[in-house]
């Protein structure tokens, strides 16, 4: 009696736990080979969406894990966009990502960055690595102020 391979795709597709690959598998495969690396100067960075610090590391990678966290500039320039992984639809990557627009203050801001990741339960391992990116980007976006010449006068 011969066994399709169609039915034990159907099997594993219906069984995700089963099927699934462990992020230290993934991880082991694609740690030294992966289209988004940089290597230079004795360090290696990632380009990967989702990698809060752009290291490669096995915590900040946001191809191998169901949570990703990944904080942006907004569109308009005024506030970031916090994006977070939905763990349950994988297989519709259009939709696996929620974002939320934070645009108040920066104290405000940087609060319920706070909330949204650490204090939920989310990725609590993550909350200092979003919490520094989200205080860059909000400084980068203040305007510089004008330094005014003084002259000197010629004696």
């Amino acid at each position: 009696q011969r066994r399709s391979t169609w039915g034990s795709f159907q099997s594993c597709k219906s069984d995700k736990m089963a099927c699934e690959s462990s992020p230290a598998l993934i991880w082991a495969v694609i740690r030294d080979n992966s289209s988004f690396l940089l290597k230079g100067n004795g360090q290696t960075f990632s380009r990967e969406r989702n990698n809060l610090k752009a290291r490669n590391s096995f915590r900040y990678n946001g191809l191998i894990h169901r949570k990703t966290v990944d904080v942006q500039p907004s569109k308009d320039g005024k506030g970031v966009v916090l994006a977070t992984r939905k763990t349950k639809v994988d297989n519709r990557p259009g939709k696996s990502f929620t974002r939320v627009a934070l645009k108040k203050n920066s104290r405000k801001t940087l609060s319920s960055l706070k909330k949204m990741v650490g204090n939920s339960g989310y990725r609590p391992d993550l909350t200092n690595a979003a919490v520094r990116r989200a205080s860059a980007l909000l400084k980068s976006q203040k305007p510089v102020p004008l330094r005014k010449t003084v002259r000197k006068r010629k004696a």
